[in-house]
């Protein structure tokens, strides 16, 4: 065989190498990561690897919106202060309904789709920059629970005839041995993974992520497909919205959903999706998520002072960051 033969399959070798690294590297992290979790919990159950699901919960269904925005190249700061401003608005509903949850679930929803309507048409239709818009609505949501609130907590009534099955029915129970929370964080993985995977809409998710010029010449109404996806994000944050009020009995407008954001990017991040859009996996984000819900568990196991967790957790996000640089300039 000629040395250029060999030159030849070694390349086509190394590619395929740096494909499947590409494809699947959130599977590897979340590996290595869960062994180093193994190796420090001093007594591993089933039961401690399904609080981590049930930790997971909140974040994973606020980063598969999040994804979405991001595999179009923009992002959305404000679902952290979103979280709080709508967990506390459900919790007012839900006491004003005399118990209602299916009320509450509602009204969560309808007030997610509204912030992401609004953070969408800035975006989308006026062409403003997401970041500066985002941050703007992220500073008016958790002032707005702050002022609501008069900055006190927000408390679901334990008087209430449905709040058994509210908070320990849904919000803290458990279905063979599965947390019903993290059950709907799998359902949302799976519809968001379907569409993003199997439908034309997730196809021109990914073209106008890839080349926004090209998706418009393709006749993608790129505007209107950059608003929708700010309201299925708004969607997903109402629906962790009251996921959360329903896991705890109180909200806390100054404290709840601080650096929500930043922790939803961190898993999507660890889960392959690449922060300039158009590429990565949203599977991933369900292995992303769980990686730095268990990173989180690790610190706290090496018992190192409250203080230091985020920046731990901050050296974390910008290592992965690094990851997915030296991937893209091993591709090119």
């Amino acid at each position: 065989m000629s040395d250029i033969s060999i030159a030849v399959k070694r390349t086509k070798t190394a590619d395929r190498i740096l494909e499947l690294w590409e494809r699947y590297s959130y599977v590897a992290i979340f590996i290595a990561i869960f062994i180093t979790f193994v190796g420090v919990s001093k007594n591993l159950t089933w039961s401690s690897v399904m609080l981590v699901l049930r930790q997971s919960a909140v974040i994973g269904i606020i980063g598969f919106g999040m994804a979405l925005v991001i595999l179009v190249g923009d992002i959305d700061l404000s679902v952290g202060s979103g979280l709080v401003l709508i967990s506390g608005l459900t919790v007012m509903v839900y006491n004003a309904t005399d118990g209602n949850s299916f009320i509450a679930l509602l009204a969560a929803l309808g007030m997610g789709i509204a912030a992401g309507l609004f953070n969408g048409l800035l975006v989308g239709l006026a062409k403003m920059p997401p970041f500066i818009v985002t941050l703007a609505t992220m500073l008016i949501f958790r002032s707005m629970a702050l002022y609501i609130s008069d900055s006190k907590l927000y408390e679901l009534d334990s008087s209430k005839a449905s709040f058994s099955a509210l908070h320990y029915g849904f919000g803290n129970s458990s279905f063979l041995t599965v947390p019903i929370v993290g059950i709907m964080f799998l359902l949302v993985a799976c519809a968001a993974i379907y569409m993003c995977t199997s439908t034309k809409y997730g196809k021109k998710i990914y073209a106008l992520g890839s080349n926004a010029r090209a998706a418009r010449l393709a006749g993608i109404n790129t505007e209107w497909l950059k608003v929708s996806l700010f309201v299925i994000c708004g969607l997903l944050v109402g629906f962790s919205a009251f996921v959360n009020a329903a896991m705890n009995r109180s909200v806390s407008p100054a404290t709840t959903g601080q650096t929500f954001e930043m922790f939803a990017i961190a898993g999507i991040v660890l889960g392959g999706i690449s922060m300039s859009g158009g590429k990565g996996h949203t599977a991933g984000i369900i292995f992303g998520t769980m990686s730095f819900t268990m990173v989180s568990r690790i610190i706290d196991a090496f018992e190192l002072s409250t203080t230091m967790n985020n920046t731990v957790k901050g050296i974390i996000l910008l290592l992965a960051i690094a990851l997915q640089m030296i991937k893209k300039r091993a591709k090119e």
